[in-house]
C-alpha cells in the first residue's frame, strides 16, 4: 500500500503556478528542484495543503485556489510612496523593478515597483500574485510519514 499525505506527512512534489491567461508564473520543473515540506508547518495556505492530503507518490493532481485560498487579496496598505531619492543607481525607482528593503529588524522584504511620478514612487509590498486565482498543477515525487 502506499504512504498518503497526511497531517506532519513529509512530501516531496513538483509543482507549477498557471494564472489565469495560462502562463506559469512558477514552476520546480525548470530547474529539475522538487519542492519539500512538511504538511501542517506553515510553508502553504492551509487551503494549498487541503489539496495535497490523501494523495501519494505518483500522483498529479490540478486545482484551482481562488485569492483568499492561495495568496491572498492584495491590501492597499502594503502599499506605499516613497521619495525618489531613497533609490540608488544599484536598485533604480523604475517601474517593474523588484527591490529588497531592510526592514528594521534586519529581514529584507522585497517591493515592487509599480509607478513613478517626479519624486514619487510607488511601492507595492503585496505578494506578486496576490488577489489572483491561481491554478497549481502537481506531482507528487515521494511521502513519507512520521512513526507511528
Amino acid at each position: 500500500m502506499s504512504t498518503v499525505i497526511q497531517q506532519n506527512s513529509q512530501v516531496t512534489f513538483h509543482f507549477a503556478i498557471i494564472l489565469e491567461d495560462g502562463s506559469a508564473a512558477e514552476s520546480t520543473k525548470v530547474h529539475n528542484k522538487p519542492a519539500q515540506l512538511t504538511i501542517g508547518d506553515g510553508s502553504l495556505t492551509p487551503s494549498f495543503e487541503q489539496c495535497l492530503l490523501g494523495l501519494k507518490a505518483g500522483d498529479k493532481n490540478k486545482f484551482k485556489l481562488a485569492p483568499e485560498d492561495a495568496f491572498g487579496q492584495a491590501n492597499p496598505d502594503n502599499v506605499y510612496h516613497l521619495d525618489r531619492d531613497k533609490f540608488s543607481a544599484d536598485s533604480p525607482a523604475e517601474v517593474g523593478n523588484i527591490i529588497a528593503f531592510t526592514q528594521p529588524d534586519g529581514s529584507e522584504l522585497p517591493g515592487i515597483i509599480r509607478e513613478v511620478e517626479g519624486q514619487s514612487v510607488t511601492v507595492d509590498f503585496n505578494h506578486p500574485l496576490a488577489g489572483l486565482t491561481v491554478e497549481f498543477d502537481v506531482e507528487i515525487i515521494d511521502v513519507v510519514n512520521p512513526e507511528a
